[in-house]
């Protein structure tokens, strides 16, 4: 009985071991697709812009953004970028005219 459990914790352990290295592989593949915008792909630059969608606003993204805007052949990743591109330049313009004071 005892080298049955034994055996069966090994087993879980090794599966558990297995399904971790796979879920880091799996989220560092992702994560690579995730950031390129200017890929071949269609599907791999919707991911792309999912990425980019969910980053801060920062002048860089608004200016990266426009550069896909005038390179992406399809309309409606081109239609999409420019949704995001204006959130994002309305929230840069929120930070310029209104910045935030830290109160002591």
């Amino acid at each position: 009985m005892n080298k049955k459990i034994r055996r069966a914790g090994i087993t879980v352990l090794v599966a558990a071991g297995f399904g971790a290295v796979t879920a880091l592989i799996i989220r560092d593949q992702v994560t690579r697709r995730e950031r390129d915008l200017f890929s071949g792909n269609g599907l791999l630059r919707l991911a792309a812009l999912g990425h980019v969608s969910r980053a801060p606003a920062s002048v860089d993204a608004v200016n990266l953004l426009r550069d896909f805007i005038a390179w992406e052949p399809h309309g409606l990743l081109r239609e999409r970028a420019v949704s995001i591109a204006a959130r994002m330049e309305e929230e840069v313009a929120e930070l310029i005219l209104e910045p935030k004071l830290e109160t002591v």
